[in-house]
């Protein structure tokens, strides 16, 4: 029987040229069930006569040991504190977008990778399990009998900008408020979907996540029980970067891909999909549970070059801090 029906139902579908397929390389949370894959692939689909592929793991550093000969046509899901590594690769092409008007707190001049959203790290708590949750971070590191989840800053973009949040914040202090917060982490995940689940699943009562994380729970299951915890100490901005291969066998399609990130169409999916800010649509035009979100008054910002000179000295701290 299958013999006979697989050759007809080929037949009878439209035909998709094979060729046409654009290979994206993203973090796992990309993918996942808080995740805006699904409707990117929707979206672009729609328009590019095409099959996008989302390929998952730790984004950068596959790409760069693949080298010149890497799958990948866009890498999705950068950060500013690892540009720096991925533009000395060579690896990746000029964007080709106006920038000068983003939504974002900073100014935008870089013409290789470009911010499709932003938001601060924050800790991520249920008020139902945490009446009284730390109002600052150096209540955090005082308080006892709280669990907390974190991402591994060596494989996670979140655990990384939590590295540097804390370096921003303590400076030549930030081993020692390691070493305070470390017993307190229930433990280290891979990536930022292992921990959020931890956390949804009543494991611990803390996650690393983002300011805007309760803007899902809020929409999407009319609960708002999970806030995010806002420190007078500052939270660490963080915008997610797209960036063409410039080695891509798909040059049309990828650029296609990037002259598409920064339309109304694609940010409209970035505040309910990828529940963070959008990087170009004004803030009259988030939709009504981001608005409402309590912000931090300050925000922490390193340049690529500065998060490339505290990133070593950083992770030897916190690995110090975990041994």
């Amino acid at each position: 029987m299958k013999s006979i029906l697989i050759p007809a139902l080929l037949l009878a579908t439209p035909v998709i040229a094979q060729d046409r397929v654009l290979t994206v390389y993203a973090g796992d949370s990309v993918t996942s069930e808080w995740g805006p894959g699904p409707a990117i692939e929707q979206g672009f689909e729609a328009i590019c006569d095409c099959d996008l592929q989302f390929v998952t793991g730790d984004v950068l550093p596959r790409v760069m040991m693949e080298g010149a000969g890497t799958q990948a046509d866009i890498v999705f899901g950068l950060n500013t504190d690892m540009t720096a590594r991925a533009r000395a690769s060579g690896l990746f092409a000029p964007h080709g977008q106006d920038t000068s008007d983003l939504s974002l707190p900073i100014a935008w001049e870089d013409e290789i990778f470009l911010p499709y959203n932003w938001g601060e790290t924050a800790f991520v708590y249920d008020s139902t399990r945490l009446e009284n949750p730390p109002a600052s971070f150096a209540e955090l590191l005082e308080a006892e009998d709280i669990r907390i989840v974190i991402q591994d800053p060596r494989s996670s973009v979140s655990g990384l900008a939590m590295l540097l949040w804390v370096k921003s914040v303590y400076g030549d202090q930030a081993g020692e408020a390691w070493a305070k917060l470390a017993p307190k982490v229930l433990t280290v995940t891979r990536g930022w979907s292992e921990s959020y689940g931890l956390f949804t699943d009543g494991e611990a009562d803390m996650v690393l996540s983002y300011t805007t994380s309760p803007a899902y729970h809020i929409a999407a299951e009319e609960d708002d029980t999970k806030r995010a915890a806002i420190f007078p100490e500052g939270h660490y901005f963080m915008a997610e970067l797209v960036a063409q291969v410039a080695g891509t066998d798909q040059p049309e399609l990828a650029q296609q891909f990037m002259d598409w990130v920064l339309t109304p169409d694609f940010q409209a999916t970035i505040p309910l999909a990828n529940w963070s800010l959008p990087a170009k649509l004004p803030q009259d035009d988030w939709p009504q549970v981001m608005r409402d979100l309590p912000r931090p008054d300050t925000t922490l910002f390193l340049s690529e070059d500065e998060a490339e000179a505290l990133r070593a000295p950083a992770l030897d701290e916190w690995q110090r801090a975990f041994r």
